[in-house]
């Protein structure tokens, strides 16, 4: 019996590498694919001016039809991207720590971030490991390890991808009523980024969309609690395929 494809879209400034302790686990039941966004690891740096959809454009290349299409962060706008405009690759939609219809304050703090990082590429990636996993426990050769990912991205690359991850979320706002396909948003409980307030936002915004807070997890929900993310991977994947 063939497995069913679960792909999995990292953040801004991140690559597949973030996924590992959740892939390895999740390759028992599914064929996992996880491709690195234009962009990011490997890949050649994005021109100014790039959008969601050249984003999303550049994952639809590696998606194959009627996967379980997970995103994380950044990589959630562009699953929510791809289950508006193609629908024929995604058959569930998982949105993992992801923001929603950021309030002026909420939109002036991520700017902020922004222009922080414009002014001082280092010193913001070091706050955002401070932000991603104070207090969790998480192991700190993985800590670093999402350290030298992200310190290694052209770094106007990334700022032209983190503005599109600081302003999509007003362009997919008004169309995420339109999203057809089972979907479910989790997050965790301690986020401050992408905070259950934002899940349970986006949750009432999809029709028929669950939503899941996990207690006790940051924004590196996938790294700080696999196997719970695997978890409500699988039951809500159940619910609509064979697993």
């Amino acid at each position: 019996m063939t497995r069913p494809t679960l792909v999995l879209l990292h953040g801004v400034g991140l690559d597949h590498t973030m996924w590992e302790p959740l892939a390895g686990p999740a390759a028992d039941r599914f064929t996992v694919v996880a491709p690195d966004l234009p962009g990011h690891g490997g890949g050649a740096p994005v021109p100014e001016g790039t959008a969601l959809a050249d984003l999303a454009r550049g994952a639809a290349a590696h998606i194959p039809a009627g996967s379980h299409v997970v995103g994380f962060s950044l990589g959630a706008l562009v699953a929510q991207h791809l289950a508006l405009h193609r629908p024929d690759l995604v058959a569930t939609l998982t949105s993992v720590s992801s923001v929603c219809r950021r309030t002026p304050g909420e939109r002036s703090a991520v700017l902020a971030r922004l222009d922080a990082a414009r002014a001082d590429f280092p010193a913001s990636a070091a706050a955002s490991l401070r932000r991603w996993y104070a207090d969790t426990g998480v192991d700190a050769e993985r800590v670093e390890r999402t350290g030298r990912t992200l310190l290694a991205n052209d770094v106007d690359s990334f700022l032209r991808c983190y503005r599109v991850f600081a302003t999509a979320d007003a362009e997919l706002g008004p169309e995420l009523g339109r999203i057809s396909v089972p979907a479910l948003a989790v997050t965790g409980e301690d986020d401050p980024g992408s905070t259950p307030e934002m899940t349970h936002r986006l949750a009432d915004a999809i029709p028929g969309c669950r939503a899941v807070v996990v207690p006790g997890a940051r924004h590196m929900l996938p790294v700080q609690r696999p196997g719970a993310l695997l978890d409500s991977l699988t039951d809500f994947i159940g619910d609509h395929a064979h697993v």
